[in-house]
């Protein structure tokens, strides 16, 4: 393992920081290295594998489509797209898909869509976007600038322009940023950069109610939120606000890439042969998984389920904040939750997800003190509650070292 590890620092860009063991295999909410240690998964590929690694029915649709179909390019129609098209417009507000190949893809097109549809129905120089402090948008050019966070866009000037930001969940002069060169506002409604944050009522209505005096279209990023994570096949249906563009990925296809944005007729009609495209996006593959995905993770009983398993997690932390005393805040939307530790315990987050590792938990970091878990959606009971208990000794091991 240790000559794999060497190998991926001298031939990979030093673009992540990945943890000190190399996977071989998973199933289910279950991963094992190249030493065959088991860990129990409360990442999944950071929200993307909502129905468990290796998950059987979607290997047998891979498996099924793969012998028939892989690639054509969007110089021709293949008929998994379609039906995903129509599948994903039947379960949202949407009449009109693009589908590309990831969340930060969906950011781009998102945005030339937007701008293309108002400089052409009200002026040429309506194409500013408002976005939101502690926002994620992705690592493009486009993406850095909207979320306008130093440790993003530090070294990467010059940022593209007609972008103006603006505090999360702040109305206060919020006012000042729309005018009549405002295009289109994007927002996550559940930010998760510092931990989980939702949109509050009057700030979703404050922005409903400017969007609509200036004719800017409201573009909501579902990249993370979407395709049951929040415990709604979209969050925007718990949130009083239909959106004219939402962004989707990540769990879309359960870890084959996939993305894309969902629109209105009259706002995807702007676009036309050439305005905008992908190679591979749309793909038999794909979008043959995508169909599966969508058939499973969109029936009730399936989203109540992962409701109740949002409630085991918080009764769990709560339980754990009563011993030991040690969160500040614990926050969820589904099966997307944070805990954040109390500033004079002085938790040390990033030897806390090593001393995890150690004893076989996979979490996500958010911030210097906040922990993030996005496990699977199908995730067993009784390994939520073994690996909350994994958790609860890692904290105690940590806060001794």
């Amino acid at each position: 393992m240790k000559k794999i590890i060497n190998e991926y620092i001298d031939y990979t860009v030093p673009f992540y920081g990945p943890a000190d063991f190399v996977v071989k295999k998973a199933k289910g909410s279950i991963v094992w290295d190249c030493n065959n240690k088991k860990y129990i998964d409360f990442t999944a590929g950071i929200a993307v594998t909502n129905l468990g690694h290796s998950n059987e029915v979607l290997t047998k649709v891979m498996q099924k489509q793969s012998k028939e179909l892989w690639h054509l390019s969007n110089l021709y129609i293949n008929e998994p797209a379609v039906k995903l098209a129509k599948k994903l417009c039947q379960k949202s507000f949407a009449e009109k898909v693009f589908f590309c190949n990831s969340g930060g893809e969906s950011i781009e097109a998102a945005v030339k869509t937007a701008r293309k549809y108002t400089s052409e129905k009200f002026n040429k120089d309506k194409n500013e976007i408002i976005s939101f402090s502690s926002s994620f948008h992705g690592r493009t050019m486009l993406g850095i600038a909207l979320a306008n966070a130093k440790n993003l866009t530090n070294g990467f000037a010059p940022l593209p322009k007609g972008i103006k930001n603006h505090l999360y969940n702040n109305t206060k002069d919020l006012d000042s940023l729309f005018s009549k060169k405002t295009s289109a506002v994007i927002l996550e409604l559940v930010q998760w950069q510092s931990g989980i944050t939702k949109a509050n009522k009057k700030f979703i209505a404050k922005i409903k109610q400017l969007a609509k005096k200036h004719n800017a279209l409201i573009i909501i990023d579902e990249v993370q939120s979407g395709i049951g994570r929040t415990g709604t096949f979209f969050a925007y249906e718990q949130f009083n606000i239909t959106p004219d563009i939402i962004c989707f990925a990540k769990g879309i296809a359960n870890g084959f890439p996939l993305g894309g944005i969902l629109t209105s007729k009259k706002v995807g009609n702007a676009m036309n042969v050439g305005s905008h495209g992908t190679t591979f996006g749309g793909g038999p593959i794909a979008c043959s998984i995508g169909n599966s995905v969508v058939d499973i993770i969109s029936k009730k009983l399936f989203l109540k389920s992962v409701q109740k398993k949002e409630g085991i997690f918080l009764n769990r932390l709560n339980e754990l904040n009563l011993k030991h005393n040690c969160f500040e805040n614990i926050s969820s939307a589904g099966l997307w939750i944070s805990v954040e530790f109390c500033e004079d315990l002085s938790m040390c987050v990033d030897s806390l997800i090593l001393n995890a590792h150690k004893k076989g938990l996979m979490i996500l970091k958010a911030n210097s003190n906040t922990i993030r878990f996005s496990p699977s959606l199908i995730i067993e009971n009784d390994l939520i509650k073994k690996g909350l208990d994994i958790f609860e000794d890692s904290i105690l091991q940590t806060l001794e070292e």
